[in-house]
């Protein structure tokens, strides 16, 4: 099995995610491609609650038998290391060919990461971009080993779904029609008074 774990925060899940997954299962021959939402990412604070993230993801990847939402950083105490998420994977999924999907973006600083070098051990890296991402911001040890799947562009991003919900502005088509009545009616990403 070809198996593609989707790391992310998800702070929503949009649909330039549910396209990125796309994308990855079509052009890499992927069997399914596992959600895992980001408990507690080291790299960043995500503003909804890690469970609200999952219960979002689960909504966004309903309708597409390749998508399943996973809980393997959220069932776990401590920090949401990528290199300990594909250790559990690794024993989950022992005969799975694994792959490792997020945004180009978040290896900016994968030298940082815990263990970096285990990643390419475990798994195959892979970069999702837009058409126009300069790969020269990507640092240069995972420049050399990653698969860079430059997709179609879909300008949408997390900060910017929070940021209109924010200003009492729409995200109709930006999200899951799902994800958006889940915001709605869970109050999320409002702007304090």
């Amino acid at each position: 099995m070809r198996l593609g774990l989707f790391g992310g925060s998800f702070d929503p899940v949009h649909l330039g995610h549910l396209l990125a997954a796309s994308e990855s299962a079509d052009r890499l021959g992927l069997d399914r491609v596992e959600f895992v939402t980001a408990a507690r990412p080291p790299h960043k604070r995500p503003v909804a609650a890690p469970e609200a993230r999952h219960e979002m993801v689960v909504l966004a990847t309903a309708r597409d038998g390749r998508f399943f939402p996973s809980r393997l950083e959220l069932d776990h105490p401590g920090p949401s290391f990528t290199v300990d998420t594909l250790r559990r994977a690794r024993r989950r999924w022992p005969e799975a060919e694994l792959f490792f999907i997020t945004g180009a973006d978040a290896y900016r600083d994968v030298a940082t990461w815990k263990e970096p070098e285990a990643l390419f051990e475990l798994a195959t890296m892979v970069a999702v971009t837009r058409p126009g991402y300069d790969l020269a911001r990507l640092d240069p040890f995972f420049r050399e080993r990653v698969v860079v799947l430059e997709i179609p562009g879909y300008e949408v991003s997390s900060t910017e779904v929070r940021r209109r919900v924010a200003e009492g502005r729409s995200i109709r088509y930006l999200v899951p029609f799902e994800v958006e009545v889940y915001i709605e009616k869970h109050g999320l990403y409002r702007a304090r008074s």
